[in-house]
């Protein structure tokens, strides 16, 4: 039998002087890491620090009047303290807050349903043999495809009281809407305008999911003599479940946090009315005296509250036999 020396393969190496697992990485992997580096550095710089920096004014009185700035070439150094979790205890004890609170899952819960049931229908639609189908498909993503401050400035104007909408309305010898004037017909135009942009996704989405379905499935089940209703609840939705419990998270994320239709569509006088969390945590940063503390304790807010949506979500999904 031949001795096994310390050159030979199979003798071990000592566990000291086994290399770590991220230079075992490095060595096998460098290419990986150099490619994956300056989408990291862009993620730290943009998104990281920034959330760091807002978390930790959420602890502060940080406004425009304590921050540090510049005038007239002099250096103002910042005073503001730290507070502790005053600002939370203030927010979360406001009435204010779970008004908009309300108000956001409101506007959210509409939104997606509108979404999801639009999308659904056009990507069933659009799965069939139909004459000019891409030409139909091409269309439909059309609002998707629009930056969404355009879209939203092309319907405000087709919404002013001598728009396109109520000219079409006085025509057909119907009254006039104030879509824009009116605090309850402004919200319900902003939900419009969002259902307009976000059913191209939901439509996409779906319709890839459709695609994705055997057809022989839908050949057995006709032949058992299923009926379009069974065929539909019995094949293609459990078939398009995992896309759509995908989609629906989401556009619920999306909506939820969606800023420019109510920026834009709505005057800062009417905003107070109508505005989501995000769009109230923007006017208290960047309207008024710009309190960054408060607005950066409703960023911390929402950010908690879209995460415990994700996990809670997740959950339900589990139980019932979804993998992710």
């Amino acid at each position: 039998m031949s001795a096994i020396t310390a050159d030979s393969p199979s003798a071990q190496v000592p566990e000291s002087k086994k290399p770590g697992l991220l230079k075992r990485s490095w060595d096998k992997y460098w290419y990986a890491w150099a490619f994956i580096a300056p989408v990291v550095i862009v993620m730290v710089v943009i998104i990281l620090w920034p959330l760091i920096q807002g978390i930790f004014l959420s602890f502060t009185d940080a406004s425009e009047k304590n921050v540090a700035k510049v005038i007239g070439g002099r250096e103002i150094p910042a005073t503001y303290d730290i507070v502790g979790l005053k600002n939370y205890v203030d927010v979360l004890t406001s009435s204010t807050f779970w008004i908009i609170f309300a108000r956001t899952v409101v506007w959210t819960v509409v939104n997606v349903f509108f979404h999801f049931t639009l999308g659904m229908i056009l990507a069933i639609v659009l799965n069939r043999a139909l004459t000019g189908r891409a030409l139909y498909r091409a269309l439909l993503i059309v609002p998707w495809a629009v930056p969404a401050f355009v879209s939203t400035y092309m319907w405000r104007l087709m919404l002013t009281d001598t728009g396109l909408v109520n000219s079409i309305f006085t025509g057909i010898g119907l009254p006039s809407v104030p879509w824009l004037s009116d605090t309850n017909w402004l919200f319900i135009s902003c939900i419009l305008v969002n259902i307009w942009l976000g059913v191209p996704f939901m439509m996409v989405a779906l319709l890839g999911g459709l695609q994705s379905i055997p057809n022989e499935l839908y050949e057995a089940a006709e032949v058992d003599g299923a009926t379009p209703w069974q065929r539909f609840k019995y094949v293609t939705v459990p078939g398009l479940r995992t896309v759509a419990a995908t989609v629906i998270l989401l556009g619920s994320i999306w909506t939820f946090n969606m800023f420019a239709i109510i920026y834009l569509m709505a005057s800062q006088g009417q905003r107070n009315d109508i505005a989501t969390l995000p769009v109230y945590a923007y006017d208290k940063a960047f309207t008024g005296i710009r309190q960054y503390a408060i607005s950066s304790t409703y960023g911390v807010l929402i950010l908690s509250i879209l995460l415990v949506f994700a996990v809670f979500y997740k959950r339900a999904l589990a139980k019932q036999g979804e993998v992710w």
